[in-house]
């Protein structure tokens, strides 16, 4: 892997991995195309991931802010304030709390499958199917009516499903934002809630999967640090600007777009590999 791979696939991942269009299967089919790339497991791949986190938690700072400081004992007291403020507290106690149970099942998952998902990232066929039902859940989410529950409304059984579909995002091809968004949107959640609790959920996941993949920075040439920082970075960036593109077409556009993207995509990887 050289310099300009890690550019291209850092700008691949910032683009992608907020887009419900699976950063992962793009990794995975841009890094087919790429002669000779290699990586110690999915270290590179988690070091994008991790760039695009930043991203996350720079964009989400208040939120982040807000959910640490209801936690803290002083906003635990009988009368904090207006009935609007402790109002506020409260779903942001319970957003903690739902943000950790649906982080388990990705966990879970991670912890005992690794080895058949590092395999699954070999596959781009089994990718590019993916990919395409990513674009069936897209597809499905415009004839979900009444989606209109805001964050005070959620619940512990929106955050198991919505975690289990985090989990199946494992799988690359299957969208973490698009899978966790449009089951968000399957509960009813409206999508800009949809959205920022699939994302504040990513926090934790991304977290774990770097510390996961982190017995391969061993297998790292001194000279790759560099190339690792640089992929690191514009992941970064990109992703920083794409979460504000995400936010704003979620307002104005419905997902199908997506899914036909999805499908183009995954179909074409498909005649490809084939022929």
């Amino acid at each position: 892997m050289n310099f300009w791979e890690a550019v291209i696939l850092g700008i691949i991942q910032g683009l992608t991995e907020f887009l419900p269009v699976s950063s992962s299967g793009h990794l995975v089919i841009a890094q087919s195309l790429m002669k000779g790339f290699q990586q110690p497991g999915v270290f590179f791949d988690v070091t994008l991931h991790l760039g695009t986190l930043s991203a996350v938690i720079f964009f989400f700072r208040k939120d982040l802010i807000d959910i640490l400081r209801s936690l803290t004992p002083g906003t635990w007291s009988a009368n904090p304030g207006h009935r609007n403020g402790r109002e506020e507290m409260h779903t942001r106690r319970k957003w903690a709390f739902l943000i950790v149970i649906g982080t388990i099942p990705a966990g879970v998952v991670g912890l005992l499958f690794k080895d058949e998902i590092h395999r699954l990232f070999e596959s781009v066929e089994i990718t590019a199917i993916m990919l395409m039902i990513t674009g069936l859940l897209l597809f499905a989410t415009d004839y979900v009516k009444d989606a209109v529950r805001r964050e005070n409304s959620t619940n512990i059984v929106d955050s198991i499903i919505i975690g289990l579909a985090q989990a199946a995002a494992i799988i690359p091809g299957i969208s973490r934002s698009g899978s966790t968004i449009a089951f968000g949107i399957f509960r009813k959640l409206d999508r800009e809630t949809s959205a920022r609790f699939s994302f504040l959920l990513s926090i934790p996941a991304v977290s774990g999967a770097t510390i996961l993949e982190s017995q391969y920075i061993t297998g790292l040439q001194s000279t790759d640090f560099l190339i690792y920082v640089v992929g690191f970075t514009t992941a970064a960036i990109t992703a920083f600007f794409s979460l504000h593109f995400l936010f704003l077409i979620l307002r104005k556009m419905v997902l199908r777009y997506f899914a036909y993207y999805c499908w183009c995509v995954g179909t074409a990887t498909l005649i490809f590999k084939i022929f």
